[in-house]
């Protein structure tokens, strides 16, 4: 039941809108607060889509960043009021802090406009797994021993990600859809996939020591689903670079959902009517 679904999504119809709709979603790594937010992408996923559970796995505000300078557009504001509208129609919100949205991890236990605060939570799936939730960054081991690091390995994505915008703008103007350069190069660079694939190790023995079946969490910013012996780990990715999130079916399968691509399908299919008329 780990593998990617062949079946079609149950929908359900809201503001006048259809939307797929699923058991769970988790999502992370979202960085409200920075230029590389892909915020429009993201809203238009969630008018796109629901759940019954809703998981934000940490990183949903970059703290760091805004005690540096404040950014916080109208797409940013637009994505909180979609996550507390889901709250308050009744979709249980569930929010793990991240190392960069740690600053809300002195509210754990706390439920704030129906959001939950927690620093981990154990997940059953409609199968009945038991899927262990959390950030991630407990398990980095550049962030534990030596703190400044990540700080200038965040200085260096940032200017990554804004030659990333720059890229993704030109691609835009011919009409080509979004490419994450920051992707591709930790897919390049020996030593960042064997950073990537360590990480995975360390978070899958962890649930295994906790024994529970598996284990759902973001921070790299690389989705996957991959086997670990007994245990199945699950990386929901970010709303940065790669835009995808984790779900849950209503049958227990689960499933990364690529929303550029989902957008890019999208937008062919409106397209193909136009083009077959012009013929």
């Amino acid at each position: 039941m780990n593998a990617i679904s062949s079946l079609e999504p149950e929908r359900s119809v809201k503001d006048g809108r259809s939307r797929l709709h699923y058991r769970t979603i988790w999502i992370s790594d979202i960085h409200l607060g920075t230029k590389g937010c892909n915020a429009e992408m993201l809203i238009d996923f969630l008018d796109s889509v629901d759940s019954d559970m809703l998981y934000l796995v940490g990183d949903i505000v970059d703290g760091w960043q805004l005690k540096k300078r404040v950014y916080w557009p109208t797409a940013h504001n637009d994505v909180v009021w979609r996550v507390m509208k889901r709250a308050r129609r009744g979709t249980r919100v569930i929010y793990i802090p991240g190392n960069h949205d740690e600053m809300f991890r002195q509210f754990t236990g706390m439920s704030f406009g129906g959001v939950e605060i927690r620093r981990k939570k154990i997940h059953t799936t409609v199968d009945g797994r038991k899927l262990l939730v959390l950030h991630g960054d407990e398990f980095d081991a550049i962030m534990l021993a030596h703190r400044w690091l990540a700080f200038v390995g965040d200085a260096a994505y940032t200017a990554l990600m804004t030659v990333n915008r720059h890229v993704n703008r030109v691609r835009r103007w011919f009409g080509m859809p979004y490419w994450s350069l920051s992707k591709m190069a930790k897919h390049k660079v020996k030593n960042a996939v064997s950073f990537i694939s360590r990480f995975e190790e360390i978070v899958a023995h962890e649930a295994e020591r906790r024994h529970v079946d598996g284990v759902v969490c973001g921070h790299i910013h690389t989705a996957e689903i991959r086997q670990f012996g007994k245990i199945t780990y699950y990386n929901d990715g970010d709303w940065v670079e790669g835009c995808t999130a984790l779900v849950e079916h209503h049958d227990g399968t689960m499933e990364i959902l690529h929303w550029a691509d989902v957008m890019a399908r999208r937008h062919a299919e409106r397209k193909a009517p136009r083009l077959e008329l012009a013929a």
